[in-house]
């Protein structure tokens, strides 16, 4: 029989990053401290947090100043207006508005609390600092594949990884917001199941599988383990970006 498996491997000793890190470089001395050598096949998972960190997308509150509109949600939502201001200017459109909770459709497509815009682990208790997603986090997956590739002349995967809420579903699980080097969303229509039946409607959402089980070991609190390697998980290697992840609007059955 077959031995199929799949490993997960947080990378140990990844510092807190900087406004102009170089996180392909950071990786490469998580790997090396952990006696590690990438393999053609592989992922990295990076937590969208040190991306946003190491690209300058912290937003300092004392210099943000709330507009009308800002202060009225602040009032329906109980949060500071300038943290709304800033949740404002990543959003397209307000989907769901209630005391406590913002979910929006942001810049990126993305339909999610607050504009993805966070306050946890991202600067030391009293700072009033909010830290926005990447501007571009495919392009960011792409300059972090490029730049392990150049180093060490394998070809891997890269996924930037967010938490997120899902309708009708209590807890937070990891999600793919950026990917290069893989096809996030595999296309399993005409595939035949064990008994022969042929597949009419199943697409699998590769990135985010591997996103969800690589967030495991990330953590949500002061586990400090922002990047995985993830290695043996089935995928397609190829050019793929987080807009396949997203359904169309018109098949959106939740707006």
């Amino acid at each position: 029989m077959e031995l199929t498996q799949m490993t997960l491997t947080a990378l140990p000793g990844i510092p807190l990053v900087r406004p102009g890190d170089d996180l392909a470089d950071l990786i490469l001395q998580g790997l090396e401290r952990g006696g590690l050598h990438l393999q053609d096949g592989d992922i990295l998972v990076v937590a969208q947090k040190i991306v946003s960190k190491a690209e300058g997308r912290a937003v300092h509150l004392v210099d943000v100043t709330p507009s009308e509109k800002a202060r009225e949600l602040a009032t329906t939502l109980g949060k500071d207006p300038r943290h709304v201001q800033v949740i404002l200017d990543e959003t397209k459109e307000i989907v769901r508005l209630k005391p406590g909770t913002i979910i929006v459709e942001e810049r990126l497509g993305l339909i999610c609390a607050n504009a993805g815009v966070d306050r946890s682990n991202v600067a030391p208790a009293g700072e009033e600092e909010v830290l926005c997603l990447p501007l571009d986090p495919d392009a960011s997956a792409r300059r972090i594949r490029e730049g392990l590739r150049a180093a060490t002349g394998r070809e891997v995967g890269v996924i930037i990884s967010d938490s997120h809420n899902r309708p009708w579903r209590n807890g937070v699980i990891g999600v793919a917001i950026g990917v290069a080097g893989i096809v996030p969303v595999e296309d399993w229509r005409g595939r035949r199941d064990l008994f022969g039946y042929t597949l009419h409607v199943t697409t699998v959402g590769v990135a985010d599988m591997v996103a969800s089980a690589a967030t495991l070991l990330m953590g949500q609190a002061d586990e400090g383990r922002p990047v995985v390697l993830v290695r043996g998980a089935p995928h397609t290697r190829g050019d793929g970006t987080h807009w396949d992840c997203l359904r169309p609007r018109e098949e959106d059955l939740f707006r």
